[in-house]
C-alpha cells in the first residue's frame, strides 16, 4: 500500500502539483500575504514522502556504504528546515530532487519485446520419422538421434546433421551471412535457420536447451541481466557528502550557537544540482540525437559511448547492404558478353535463388534482352539446367558441373581468384563446356570507408566481427581499411570476442543488424543496431538504433557522447563551486534557509541551462 502511494506521489502529475504549490508559497511570502496553511506543505508531502521512503529503503536493504545516499542528506535538510519553520526551503529541496528522479527515469526506460520475437523463432513441432512413418510431434518430444524431416520453406527445429537430401539454408539468423549456404549429406544445420529449397532428413544432435536458438535466447537473457542500472553520481558522492554536511552543520551550531545557520548549511549542501547534472545533459543529448535519426535508449549508454575506445562492426547489413550483387563476369568461352548475359539471364529468370534474382536484376539494368527458354529444371543446392536457343545451359556449382560431366578446367584460374576474394560463384557451361563465371559479392556501403577513417581520427579502433568465411571477410576489410578481423563467428563467439576485448580493459561498442548480433549487442558496453532494415531483435537488444541505416552517424554519436560527458563534468564542477560559496555565506550568516534555497535553486537552473545548450550544438 505504501509503495503504491509512493509511486503515485513520484509521478509527473503529482510533482507538477507540488511545484505549483511551491511557487504559490513563494508568491505569498514575497507579497506578505497571510494564508491559513502554507502551500509549501503540499510540496513537502508530495515530494518529501517518496524521498524519505527512498532514504529508508536504501538504509535497510542496501549493503555497506551504499546505505548512505543523497536521498538521506536531502531528507535531513528537509526535516531540519521544517523543524525551524522554513517550509519553503523544505519543499524546494524535495521538489528539485523529485525533478531529478523523473528526468533520470525518462532516460533509462527500455523496451523488452525483442526477446519475445527471438523466442518465436523456435518451432513448436517437428516432423519425426520413426520406422518409416512420419509424425508431427511436439518439439519437446524430440530426442537426440531422432530423424527429423524438414520441407522447403520450413524452419529447422533442432541442431543436427543432414542424413539425406540436398538444399540451401538461410542461416543468417545464426551467422549473419547474406547468401544462402548450400548443404548436402553430412553437413551440419542449426535450429532457427530456414530450409529454402530441397527436402532434407536430419539426425538430431542438440535438442531443447542445448540447441543453437535456445542458446542464443539464453545469451541475450544473461547479457541483459549483467547490466546493472546506472548509479547516480550524487549517490557515489553521498558516502562523504552526508557525514561532511552533518559535521559542518554541528560545528556551525557549536561555534555560532545559531540553529538557523546550521540548517542553512544542510539546505545549501544538498546535491540537487549534482543530481540534475547527469539526467538533464543526457536528455538534451538524446533529444539532439533523435533529431538526427539516432535513437539512444538510455543515459548510461550515452555515458559509456563517450568512453568507448573500440567499435566492433558486423559486416553483412552493417558495413555492406546485405544483398548480393554481380561483381565479376569472366568469359571463358567463345560467346560475346551480351550473348552470354542474354542466355544466362533467360535461364536464371526461372529460378527463385537469391543469386539468380541478383543476376537477372543486373541484366535488366544493362538492358539485356533474355532469350527464349525451351526447358528448365532446378537441382536443389547445385544449380539449374535449361535449353535456350538450342543450347544446353548449365548454371551452378562444381557438384552440378561434375554430375553433368561438363568441362570447366579452363575456368579454374578464374574460379580460384573469385574464391580467394570470398565471392559466391556461378559456373556457366554451354553444351558441356564452361562459357563463363559469374562472381557475386555483398555491396559495400558508400559511406563506410569515410566513417572508419573519421573514427580513427577520434582515437577509436575498429574491429570486424563476422560469421562470413575468412576470405570474404579479408577481402571486404581490405576495401575499407579495417586491419583487425575475426571471422567464422557464431553468435556466442561474437559475444566471446567482445568479452575478451573488455577483459583487456577496452570499452567496446558493437554495431550490427541481425538476430545473430543480439548477444554481442547485449554483451558490449554499448550496442548499436541498424534500425531501418535491422531485425526487431537487434534493435530491441541494442542501446542505440540508427533509424536511417546510415553508418556515417557513428562518428556523430561518438562526438555527441563525448560532448555529453564533458557537459556533465562541467555541470558537476560548477555545482560544487556554487555549493562551496553558498556554504561560506551560510557560515557568515549572509544566507538564511529560504535565501539559501533560492541560491541553491539558481544553481540547479544554471545546470539545466548548460545542458540545454547541448541540444543545439552542431557537429562538424
Amino acid at each position: 500500500m505504501l509503495k503504491k502511494l509512493v509511486d503515485v506521489l513520484s509521478g509527473v502529475p503529482a510533482t507538477i502539483v507540488g511545484g505549483a504549490a511551491l511557487v504559490l508559497s513563494l508568491l505569498l511570502s514575497i507579497g506578505d500575504i497571510g494564508f491559513p496553511v502554507d502551500p509549501a506543505w503540499v510540496s513537502v508531502v508530495i515530494c518529501g514522502v517518496p524521498l524519505i521512503y527512498l532514504a529508508l529503503w536504501r538504509l535497510v536493504y542496501n549493503k555497506g556504504i551504499a546505505r548512505i545516499s543523497s536521498a538521506m542528506l536531502i531528507s535531513f535538510a528537509m526535516i531540519a528546515a521544517i523543524a525551524i519553520g522554513d517550509l519553503f526551503a523544505a519543499g524546494e529541496v524535495a521538489f528539485i530532487m523529485a525533478i531529478g528522479a523523473i528526468l533520470e527515469d525518462r532516460t533509462v526506460e527500455r523496451a523488452q519485446k525483442g526477446l519475445r520475437t527471438l523466442i518465436s523463432l523456435v518451432p513448436e513441432t517437428a516432423r519425426r520419422i520413426l520406422e518409416g512413418r512420419e509424425d508431427q510431434v511436439p518439439l519437446q518430444n524430440v530426442r537426440v538421434g531422432d530423424t527429423i524431416r524438414i520441407l522447403p520453406g520450413e524452419c529447422i527445429p533442432v541442431d543436427g546433421r543432414i542424413a539425406e537430401g540436398i538444399t540451401s539454408i538461410d542461416q543468417s539468423v545464426m551467422t549473419g551471412e547474406s547468401l544462402p549456404v548450400d548443404k548436402t549429406a553430412g553437413d551440419e544445420v542449426f535450429s532457427g535457420t530456414m530450409n529454402l529449397y530441397g527436402s532434407i532428413d536430419i539426425v538430431a544432435g542438440k535438442v531443447g536447451k542445448d540447441s543453437s536458438i535456445e542458446q542464443l535466447i539464453r545469451l541475450v537473457k544473461e547479457a541483459d541481466e549483467k547490466k546493472a542500472p546506472i548509479q547516480r553520481i550524487a549517490d557515489r558522492c553521498a558516502s562523504w557528502l552526508v557525514p561532511a554536511a552533518l559535521m559542518l552543520a554541528v560545528i556551525a551550531y557549536a561555534v555560532t550557537g545559531n540553529i538557523v545557520r546550521a540548517v542553512t548549511i544542510l539546505v545549501v549542501f544538498c546535491p540537487c544540482a549534482l543530481v540534475l547534472a547527469t539526467p538533464t545533459a543526457i536528455m538534451a543529448a538524446i533529444g539532439q540525437a533523435a533529431k538526427n535519426g539516432v535513437i539512444i535508449k538510455s543515459g548510461e549508454a550515452l555515458e559509456r559511448m563517450g568512453k568507448a575506445d573500440v567499435i566492433a562492426f558486423d559486416k553483412t547489413g552493417t558495413l555492406t547492404y546485405g544483398k548480393p550483387i554481380v561483381s565479376d563476369i569472366i568469359l571463358t568461352g567463345e560467346s560475346g558478353e551480351e550473348r552470354f548475359l542474354s542466355i544466362v539471364a533467360a535461364a536464371e529468370s526461372r529460378s527463385e535463388h537469391p543469386l539468380a534474382k541478383a543476376f537477372v536484376s543486373y541484366c535488366d539494368e544493362k538492358g539485356i534482352r533474355s532469350a527464349a527458354v525451351t526447358s528448365f529444371s532446378m537441382e536443389a543446392g547445385k544449380g539449374i539446367k535449361a535449353c535456350i536457343d538450342g543450347i544446353e545451359v548449365i548454371c551452378g556449382n562444381r557438384l552440378l558441373m561434375d554430375e553433368c560431366k561438363a568441362d570447366y578446367s579452363h575456368a579454374e584460374e578464374g574460379i580460384a581468384r573469385l574464391s580467394e576474394e570470398g565471392k559466391a560463384i556461378i559456373i556457366v557451361a554451354f553444351d558441356g563446356k564452361a562459357a563463363g563465371i559469374i562472381g557475386f559479392s555483398d555491396k559495400l556501403r558508400n559511406e563506410a570507408g569515410g566513417m572508419l577513417r573519421r573514427l580513427s581520427s577520434m582515437g577509436v579502433t575498429s574491429v570486424l566481427l563476422t560469421g562470413d568465411n575468412s576470405r570474404s571477410a579479408q577481402y571486404m576489410a581490405s576495401l575499407i581499411g579495417i586491419s583487425e578481423i575475426r571471422s567464422d563467428l557464431l553468435p556466442s563467439q561474437k559475444a566471446g570476442a567482445i568479452a575478451s576485448m573488455q577483459e583487456e580493459g577496452h570499452v567496446v561498442a558493437m554495431i550490427g543488424d541481425g538476430v545473430n548480433d543480439a548477444p554481442a549487442l547485449k554483451s558490449a558496453d554499448i550496442g548499436i543496431a541498424m534500425g531501418a532494415m535491422g531485425s526487431d531483435i537487434a534493435v530491441e537488444a541494442a542501446d542505440v538504433a540508427l533509424m536511417g541505416d546510415d553508418v556515417s552517424k557513428i562518428p556523430y554519436l561518438k562526438w555527441l557522447s563525448n560532448a555529453a560527458v564533458r557537459t556533465i563534468r562541467l555541470s558537476i564542477s560548477l555545482s560544487l563551486i556554487i555549493n562551496a560559496i553558498a556554504i561560506v555565506l551560510s557560515l557568515l550568516g549572509v544566507l538564511t534557509p529560504t535565501t539559501g534555497a533560492l541560491v541553491h535553486n539558481a544553481g540547479s537552473v544554471f545546470v539545466v541551462m548548460i545542458a540545454a545548450l547541448l541540444y543545439d550544438r552542431k557537429f562538424h
